[in-house]
């Protein structure tokens, strides 16, 4: 995790330093005043800032005002020596408030929750745009790598053997994951026809009976049809009924 020290006292700077040596965290850069602070921020995007608040000029308050309007802020821990501006500290969405002379374990427990706080939120952005892919495109695993296809062009998937094969209109892509996991990511866009089979529900035409009495179903821009096991045809008709 980056952190950048912010604060006029070098000697106020030089005890953050030591106190970070040889942990786990990264100083990424140093700042005696607000406006520097800023420029740092800019370059370097820091995950966290140790901030003073009584500097010259641009204060600490101000800067992680400033910071906050950001649509990704570091996480601010204001490290000062008066108690006064704990308020308005959290106020400006401070994630801590340590009073100097700042203790090592004080310190590290507040980079700490930090750390915390940090990796939830990259898990509910990770979450969101994978919801946000799942909503779009497939996305398929298999030895050669990963492949986004538009949902859109996904024709329909079968099962054989320990892989999934998804024709779509730019042709066909093996995916090693299981039928039932696609069905589960692609339900609202998908119909089982068939144990080994998906459709993608957009595209279903027709349904047609052989003279065998076995039924398939016909999808548009598909030559050949697919077999529907017999426990699923009424689902299919029904789909088709409410078209």
């Amino acid at each position: 995790m980056k952190v950048l020290i912010v604060d006029d006292e070098p000697l106020a700077r030089a005890r953050l330093q030591r106190l970070l040596a040889d942990s786990p965290y990264q100083v990424c850069g140093e700042a005696a005043d607000g406006e520097q602070a800023l420029t740092l921020n800019q370059e370097q995007q820091p995950d966290v800032i140790l901030l003073d608040i009584r500097m010259p000029g641009t204060d600490g308050l101000e800067v992680a005002s400033r910071l906050a309007t950001l649509e990704h802020p570091p996480a601010i821990v204001f490290t000062t020596a008066y108690d006064e501006y704990a308020l308005e500290a959290f106020k400006v969405r401070a994630q801590n408030y340590l009073l100097k002379p700042v203790r090592k374990e004080d310190l590290f427990g507040a980079l700490s929750k930090v750390t915390q706080l940090t990796q939830a939120q990259q898990t509910f952005m990770q979450q969101a745009q994978n919801q946000e892919t799942s909503n779009t495109h497939l996305v398929c695993r298999s030895v050669r790598g990963v492949q986004r296809i538009p949902l859109a062009d996904v024709l329909y998937l079968q099962a054989a053997d320990k892989y999934v094969t998804v024709v779509h209109k730019a042709g066909e892509t093996l995916s090693d994951q299981s039928l039932k996991e696609l069905e589960l990511t692609l339900k609202p866009h998908m119909l089982r026809i068939h144990r080994n089979t998906l459709i993608n529900h957009h595209y279903l035409d027709r349904l047609q009976r052989l003279q065998d009495g076995h039924f398939e179903v016909f999808l548009k821009g598909v030559d050949q049809g697919l077999s529907v096991s017999r426990r699923l045809v009424s689902e299919v008709k029904s789909f088709l009924n409410e078209q």
